[in-house]
């Protein structure tokens, strides 16, 4: 959390729309298949499937070739914030994946807009090279090196029934459903929020089912029968893979932007004049701000849950309404001169006498506005019209 709080609104976004990326390509690293085409497997509970999944043996490497699916943003709706049309990861593209059996990977991805590389390993940054743009960028992640020797036992049934309980309180889960991905026997999971998950409908994680990594993995949207973001396996082999593979090499000239580093003005996020402990709590956040922080009780029917100080170079207030999938977040910063910066680039919308700037998607809306010397982000996995709603609230 102490990275989060140091972070400029701008620098937020895209943090959090990094993290989205990252998370999709590291989650399908680990992707491999033995043989031809096969039928699907045999019907097995679901404790069972992932108990064989946990006691396969991986492969030493991997060779594939993926589908990636990005219907999140609306056409065209980032061309402001990145000055360019769009690239690799704005959209639905088709690549390939390599992977070795230590933890490296390297996702390549191609679009009409140009090519997009992501790159990561045990002791690396995430890097993503966008040729579009001619940017490279870095976000540190502490990737695990994998090794088929661990010494690690696999979990036991008991271990796997108490997680799947524990996952069962918040989430619906299907069986195991025996399936068919890129004509490798394979078993699928689908989980979907037993409970307000805001816009989220489910997710959805294919694997292998003799080698027991994943081969597809799918977000949907409520009442989305299509992922809204999603990478698939569609042709791989396994084997030993060469480090040629494993690596980019951006031009000389290309933009390198550190999305780890941003806004760590202030080491200490928000430990100031407070005794170098966290500050939470309306009444203690307000007296460190120059600003009145609008922190209404309840929020598009929500109750506030928190408020708290984020720190760096510019303090400001995060403020928590709802639990869970379905919260929303606001956050308060004394206004600047720069308008919003990035983010008045994105399509504007009324907030009352303010002017606003709203991102749009499937999982989910941001606003940013300016009013009375205070500037706003309110996010939540809700529609347009809610985030409007709870931002003219705020105004």
């Amino acid at each position: 959390m102490r990275i989060f709080r140091q972070l400029s609104t701008p620098r937020l976004l895209g943090l959090l729309a990094a993290v989205v990326v990252v998370a999709i390509g590291a989650s399908v690293a680990a992707m491999a298949a033995l043989g031809s085409s096969a039928p699907t497997p045999t019907a097995e509970p679901l404790d069972q499937a992932l108990r064989d999944a946990a006691s396969a043996a991986g492969p030493d490497g991997i060779t594939a070739r993926v589908q990636f699916t990005n219907n999140l943003f609306p056409s065209g709706s980032l061309s402001g914030l990145t000055g360019h049309e769009g690239s690799a990861l704005q959209s639905s593209a088709s690549g390939r994946l390599w992977w070795s059996s230590d933890g490296q990977g390297r996702i390549e991805l191609q679009s009409d807009s140009g090519d997009t590389q992501i790159l990561w390993g045990p002791g690396k940054a995430v890097t993503a090279y966008d040729s579009s743009s001619n940017t490279v960028y870095r976000l540190p992640v502490d990737v695990p090196a994998r090794s088929a020797n661990d010494g690690k036992a696999p979990p036991s049934l008991a271990d796997i029934d108490r997680f799947l309980n524990g996952l069962a309180e918040h989430w619906t889960l299907s069986g195991a459903i025996p399936s068919d991905v890129a004509g490798q026997p394979a078993y699928a999971v689908r989980i979907s929020p037993a409970h307000s998950g805001g816009l989220l409908g489910a997710l959805q994680l294919a694997w292998d089912a003799n080698q027991g990594v994943p081969l597809e993995i799918g977000v949907y949207a409520q009442g989305q029968s299509s992922p809204v973001l999603g990478l698939a396996v569609t042709d791989v082999s396994y084997g030993p893979v060469s480090s040629g593979d494993l690596a980019i090499s951006p031009p000389a000239n290309a933009k390198t932007v550190d999305l780890g580093t941003a806004g760590t003005g202030d080491q200490n996020g928000s430990k100031s004049e407070s005794g170098g402990q966290n500050v939470s709590g309306l009444a203690a956040v307000q007296a460190q701000l120059p600003f009145t922080v609008s922190a209404p009780a309840e929020l598009v029917g929500l109750p506030r849950q928190t408020v708290r100080l984020i720190g760096g170079s510019e303090k400001g207030a995060l403020v928590l309404y709802g639990h869970g999938l379905g919260a929303v977040a606001v956050v308060e910063r004394q206004a600047t001169s720069g308008g919003g910066g990035q983010l008045s680039q994105l399509p504007q919308v009324s907030i009352g006498s303010a002017t606003g700037h709203e991102l749009a998607t499937q999982l989910g809306t941001i606003i940013a506005f300016q009013s009375g010397g205070v500037s706003y982000l309110v996010a939540g996995s809700m529609p347009a019209s809610a985030a409007e709603t709870a931002a003219r609230s705020l105004e």
